[in-house]
């Protein structure tokens, strides 16, 4: 066996710890990451952009500081690799998820995840693949084409952080970058096996220029996808903490390792099918099912509730599409302002829909933004009345198994579910309603349907994000899912 095949899926915790102990060297690691990629990437399309020079010169920095003895980080050594959205390292291509015009656009500063991940010691090899602007639930676009799952290489990694979660689960990297304005870390995480964790709002930094208080509708963060629960604690002790340029940013210690070790024998767990509104595939229904009563084999009580809403989820995933866009026009605007304006030039590197959606709210009145503002709230009350009375909320992640990829560059999810139609953009996540209320949350593997993964959402109170670890520790002890990657390595390249 050689040293890219026996390191394919060793958690970046044990890498970390071997490379600490001197039993691997952090160049050799690197080397068998790249020799990976290099073999398996061509056939799942995860990496737009590959830093494997300045991942050499990191690794041989590494080896040398491992070998005089200086302190560590906690990833020292440890191959990761960030999205190609809204994220950035100096000196490296951002695309904001494959728009042609930014084909040779080049970073000259940090965003949060690189920086802090390589101040924990971890070394990037390069940047993985995202839907233009982020804007659906499905990992596609006219540059650089889809990812492709590697369960089902026919099939879609789902998105935004579509790259990225493919790259964890072919065992490329162990832990790697995701954003999530709707769902971007636990959609991905769900289609590929994963598990995708999203912090409480304020725990990971958010720095956004020229306007740092753009995040917040919906609530946009950051977060990890890894195939264990122990390296996502690991990687938000890494990227999380205070940080000054974020005026939301909570400054507040946590102990994200120490939560593994807990127990939810006692607590009240509720349990929603379908979030009241959804209609949710059966195959993924029936698995999320029977993957609750696992905290019932545990020492929890679970209960199934109704939130009380009443709205239709046309309605609310059109509400999510307004709320987002506000984004994507700033950075138009932006943009515009530096003399390149994209819908002018470059209208054709765009979908039709983020098109359409572009236009639609373009021409929204302050009086359509507290309407919109007033339908959020509604779902925040829902969200947090259940959890006032249950210390988590269960439910699928998606409501739909993984569709087939488009040959155009504009795939996406599925237009109806069960006979309901549904937006095929993000009407089939059961993610967003999170990003409108900032609760902690996370997507853990609950089993396969028809040999294909899904997800069951934790959702744990306002900032008690050490419990949706802790009851995540404990499902992956009682269900763990580590056996399902010998799919992914056994796949023809």
């Amino acid at each position: 066996m050689s040293l890219s095949e026996e390191l394919a899926y060793m958690p970046a915790a044990e890498l970390a710890s071997r490379i600490r102990r001197r039993e691997l060297s952090p160049v050799d690691v690197v080397e068998a990451s790249i020799g990976r990629i290099e073999q398996r990437d061509k056939s799942l399309n995860a990496f737009v952009y590959r830093g494997f020079e300045d991942a050499r010169k990191n690794a041989k920095e590494a080896e040398r500081a491992l070998m005089s003895g200086e302190e560590l980080g906690i990833l020292h050594g440890v191959p990761t690799a960030m999205k190609d959205l809204f994220d950035f390292r100096p000196g490296w291509v951002a695309t904001f998820g494959g728009v042609k015009a930014f084909q040779n656009n080049v970073s000259d500063f940090y965003s949060n995840y690189p920086e802090r991940i390589e101040k924990a010691g971890a070394i990037l090899l390069g940047k993985t693949n995202s839907p233009v602007m982020g804007f659906r639930g499905t990992c596609d676009n006219y540059l650089f084409g889809p990812t492709r799952n590697p369960f089902d290489l026919s099939r879609n990694s789902g998105g935004s952080s579509g790259g990225s979660a493919a790259a964890v689960a072919d065992g490329m990297v162990p832990i790697a970058q995701g954003s999530d304005g709707g769902g971007s870390v636990r959609i991905p995480a769900a289609w590929c096996g994963l598990y995708g964790f999203k912090a409480s709002f304020g725990r990971v930094p958010m720095v956004l220029r020229p306007n740092a208080f753009g995040g917040t509708a919906p609530f946009v963060f950051e977060g990890t996808l890894t195939r264990t629960v122990e390296d996502a604690a690991l990687g938000l002790t890494a990227i999380t903490g205070y940080n000054s340029r974020d005026p939301y940013s909570l400054d507040q210690a946590i102990d994200y390792m120490g939560a593994l070790r807990g127990s939810v024998k006692g607590w009240k767990i509720a349990y929603s099918p379908d979030l009241d509104v959804y209609p949710v595939d059966k195959r993924v229904a029936e698995t999320v099912a029977n993957a609750v009563k696992m905290f019932e084999a545990a020492g929890a009580r679970v209960e199934e509730v109704k939130l009380g809403l009443t709205r239709d989820q046309r309605e609310l995933s059109d509400l999510w599409c307004r709320m987002i866009m506000p984004l994507s026009i700033e950075t138009f605007e932006n943009f515009k302002r530096q003399g390149l304006d994209l819908l002018a030039d470059h209208r054709e590197d765009f979908p039709p829909q983020f098109l359409e959606w572009l236009e639609k709210c373009s021409h929204l009145t302050i009086h359509d933004l507290i309407r919109d503002q007033q339908i959020r709230t509604e779902v925040y009350d829902a969200i947090q009345n259940v959890l006032d009375d249950y210390q988590l909320l269960i439910t699928p992640t998606l409501a739909a198994l993984p569709v087939e990829n488009a040959d155009d560059g504009n795939t996406t999810g599925p237009t109806q579910i069960n006979g309901v139609e549904v937006d095929p953009l993000i009407g089939w996540c059961m993610t967003y309603f999170i990003n409108f209320t900032g609760h902690p949350a996370a997507s853990i593997p609950a089993g396969l349907a028809d040999g294909l993964p899904v997800g069951m959402q934790i959702i744990g109170r306002r900032y008690a994000d050490t419990d949706v670890l802790t009851a995540s520790s404990v499902f992956e002890r009682i269900k763990p899912w580590q056996d399902i990657y010998k799919l992914c390595a056994a796949r023809p390249l």
